[in-house]
């Protein structure tokens, strides 16, 4: 079972989704629209004391537990955020229910074993086609592989870099799928003419505006229907979100990269390594604002760029040196590094505390925006169904919109 949204029924249904998700966001915004690295200490403590008190009385470990159990988020939370409870409920969607679908052993050899995983349940949600079929950012055409096989259809699928075009190539050719691989870009003009009005086009995890370029194309062309798993929304070539639906458009809502990327901090666990290295990498950039803001002498956040993790095998001061000729600044010598990191370490605990309050809308907030593609979609004249294609420990980006061009008569 799923969200579908179908006729006039429908429309209402899903409008009236958006709707309510739409005032309660906006009427908590101040709640989750801000970045926390920008704060030195809780960005609500004068405004909400009582809420300040209450989050530093939890251990890391609480924090950590509560930012995986909603309900109970809700419930600690609902003194000062009463529209949180109303969110969760609204953020709840269906499972896709659909056949199983196996890859064989040898064509899931060069497939990691999540990503096998996720493929496998895509295709299972595919609504009935007989092809062609479009792969939108394909990369090795695993998805496409195992749908032309599954489907015995011909695909067709679109990637940017030749090197894994060719290796697609070889896997289809290895597998016996039905396959031609198109090396070009998605943004460019001339890859429109590649869509074709019998296509159902495909995209799983395609990034930002990949996706939302996908849908607007599929209804430009007027291709027969399209099911994509949304990802990473903040990659935008914008500053602020454009909206692609009427709803969306008419919002007092205004996304900037900053906020899309809320949504994507839910993450699948990595082990306590990883949780470790993420902590330790936190608290450095935290403690390295801290000693830029006085080197500076101006009291405001310097955005770091991504760092390869190698460098957290290091020390602080490496780290401080790196991050310095970054941003282009000389460092004074006698600094008191471990002064700054101890700062930083405890900024940890003020940044956790922040987040958890903001994680209160970060399923929410994605669903406004998966709305806002599938409202769109339902504009341009398709049937749409909206729900999770697996669960959440397969991979977080796990809601599906699947849209097929309505039929009248």
């Amino acid at each position: 079972m799923s969200l579908h949204f179908d006729g006039r029924t429908g429309a209402r249904v899903l409008a009236q989704r958006f709707q309510q998700l739409d005032r309660l966001l906006s009427e908590a915004r101040h709640w989750w629209q801000y970045q926390p690295y920008h704060h030195l200490d809780l960005a609500f403590a004068k405004a909400a004391p009582a809420l300040a008190e209450r989050l530093n009385a939890l251990s890391l470990a609480e924090i950590e537990r509560l930012d995986g159990d909603m309900p109970a988020l809700c419930e600690l939370l609902a003194p000062w955020i009463p529209q949180g409870s109303a969110l969760h409920v609204l953020s709840a969607l269906p499972t896709l229910t659909a056949e199983p679908i196996p890859c064989e052993r040898t064509m899931a050899m060069y497939m990691p074993g999540r990503k096998q995983a996720q493929i496998e349940a895509f295709t299972a949600c595919l609504p009935a086609h007989r092809g062609p079929y479009l792969e939108w950012c394909a990369g090795k055409g695993h998805l496409g592989r195992l749908v032309s096989l599954h489907r015995q259809a011909e695909v067709l699928s679109l990637e940017l870099q030749a090197p894994l075009c060719e290796e697609g190539r070889q896997l289809a050719a290895r597998d016996g799928a039905r396959m031609a691989f198109v090396c070009a870009d998605a943004f460019a003009d001339e890859t429109a003419q590649l869509m074709a009005p019998a296509h159902h086009a495909m995209a799983l995890h395609a990034c930002g505006e990949l996706h939302t370029h996908l849908i607007e194309q599929v209804a430009a062309r007027g291709a027969e229907g399209v099911t994509l798993s949304p990802c990473c929304y903040h990659l935008i070539r914008t500053s602020h979100y454009r909206p692609l639906s009427g709803p969306a458009k008419a919002s007092v809502l205004r996304l900037a990269k900053s906020d899309l990327k809320l949504p994507l901090q839910e993450t699948v666990t990595g082990g306590a390594r990883i949780a470790r290295l993420r902590e330790q990498e936190v608290a450095w950039r935290l403690a390295f604002d801290c000693l830029q803001r006085q080197v500076r002498g101006v009291d405001e956040y310097l955005p770091v760029p991504n760092m390869q993790k190698s460098l957290l095998t290091g020390t602080f001061e490496d780290f401080c040196g790196w991050a310095a000729e970054r941003k282009g600044l000389v460092l004074p010598a006698g600094l008191d590094y471990a002064g700054f990191l101890a700062k930083g370490e405890a900024r940890y605990g003020d940044v956790a505390r922040m987040e958890l309050v903001r994680h209160l809308f970060r399923r929410p907030l994605e669903l406004w925006l998966v709305l806002d593609r599938a409202l769109f979609l339902q504009e341009q004249g398709y049937r749409v169904e909206v729900g999770e294609f697996c669960d959440k420990p397969m991979t977080p980006r796990n809601i599906l919109i699947r849209a097929v061009r309505a039929r009248h008569g």
